[in-house]
């Protein structure tokens, strides 16, 4: 009661106090009637307050997100319901969710009134153009009288949380050179072909079908033995992502960076639609496996949260894919390139992967002089001229490029890309 005395409107205290002054001044006069409306003006705030202050504590909030997950610029519909558990009608009701800035201004809405019993639900939609992962919520619900005389307010602790991914971009279908690896428990093709013998078999494991044990191992070696499972092959490939801040340039949605993610986001979810088991691989540690039936979200989510960092470096890089050499195809998508960077980059052709870079040019997303331009064209062509030498296929990027247009060139093979190793060999000139 006492904190619903607290939220009595600027019109309810007037209401108490006319009412108070008018008490005091019917006693002094003898006015019987003036009484009667002076405790009818006290009495009105004082029946409001606890009208609302018993509706405070019967209500409840539902929040959905249509959908959790939307890539920059999309909207998503934010439905809000509204149940009176209570017996009685609620009065005017001001609702406002709180929203981070990046999601626009708190939307408000007014419920007139509610039965005992009902809901009701009402809707907005939100939009944000920078990824992340951003909290709506919670609920902040003003309570009011019909009169006006009370106000009181209520937060939901309730929050959800809506993913913005970065926007995937359709690309062209082509073809792309990239040898086979096989999964599961045998990964040679030749473990088809050798019958029943020790190297089709391993050790038995928890879960396995008792129809699947070979006795003649078993025996011969003391322990339960099972006969391995041939699975399908496949491709495999590696999406690496350049998160180094001094390799991009460029502010907010329109940086270089946040054309490398955005690429990097279509090349992933493009080579899953092509049967490819991915792995998304950043420079800030992130090493995931998009396996679940759900692998593009997952992938996306990664995403969502991915941001450029001054202690990233290709060194790191590198190493961070190198620890698993079982990808056909690499795709890294690059920032700007010194010459002992690209060098390092050459090593993880080793594995004899297909290997492709889509190297930005960043200081396009600059306004630099014509000298300052042309050491930086000298130095990104020495980049690009190691990685060809390497058996890199790269793919030059300039600001305003879309991906789509640039994608069919990973269908060329190594000769394909002989003219631009000439040009790049032409631009480094002067470098060496």
């Amino acid at each position: 009661m006492r904190e619903a005395l607290r939220g009595l409107t600027t019109r309810g205290r007037s209401f108490l106090a006319a009412g108070t002054a008018a008490v005091v001044s019917a006693l002094i006069l003898g006015e019987k009637d003036l009484l009667r409306v002076a405790i009818l003006l006290a009495l009105l705030p004082l029946l409001a307050a606890a009208y609302v202050g018993r509706s405070r504590y019967k209500l409840a909030c539902t929040r959905s997100l249509e959908p959790h997950r939307v890539p920059v610029g999309a909207n998503a519909r934010v439905v809000l319901r509204l149940h009176n558990l209570s017996r009685l009608p609620t009065g005017t009701l001001l609702l406002e969710d709180r929203l981070p800035y990046a999601l626009g201004t708190r939307p408000r809405v007014v419920l007139e009134r509610l039965g005992a019993q009902q809901a009701s639900s009402v809707a907005y939609t939100v939009r944000a153009d920078v990824r992340g992962r951003y909290e709506v919520g919670p609920l902040v619900v003003r309570l009011t009288d019909p009169f006006g005389l009370c106000e009181l307010t209520r937060a939901f602790p309730s929050v959800d949380r809506l993913t913005v991914i970065p926007q995937v971009t359709a690309l062209p279908t082509v073809r792309l050179a990239s040898e086979y690896a096989g999964s599961g428990d045998s990964r040679a093709r030749s473990v088809a072909v050798h019958g029943e013998d020790d190297s089709a078999t391993r050790e038995y494991r928890r879960g396995d079908d008792l129809r699947r044990v070979h006795w003649k191992s078993t025996a011969r070696t003391g322990e339960l033995m099972v006969r391995r499972e041939e699975q399908p092959w496949e491709s495999r490939a590696t999406v690496v992502l350049d998160t180094r801040a001094y390799a991009h340039q460029g502010d907010g949605p329109t940086a270089s960076f946040e054309w490398a993610v955005a690429a990097t986001a279509s090349v992933a979810v493009h080579l899953r639609g092509n049967g490819y088991r991915l792995r998304l691989v950043t420079g800030l540690g992130v090493d995931t496996d998009a396996t679940e039936a759900d692998g593009d979200g997952l992938l996306l989510d990664c995403l969502a949260d991915v941001t450029a960092s001054q202690r990233s470096d290709v060194a790191t890089l590198v190493e961070q894919v190198r620890r698993r050499s079982d990808s056909s195809l690499v795709v890294a998508v690059l920032g700007a390139l010194t010459l002992p960077e690209a060098e390092l980059l050459a090593g993880l052709r080793g594995n004899r992967s297909t290997c492709v870079a889509l190297l930005i040019d960043s200081h396009g997303w600059l306004n630099l002089g014509d000298s300052e331009r042309a050491e930086a064209a000298r130095t990104q062509g020495a980049a690009a001229l190691s990685l060809l030498q390497s058996g890199w296929r790269v793919i030059g990027v300039n600001h305003g490029d879309q991906l789509p247009s640039l994608w069919p060139q990973l269908a060329r093979g190594p000769q394909g890309f002989a003219w631009r190793a000439a040009l790049a060999e032409t631009v480094a000139g002067g470098v060496k």
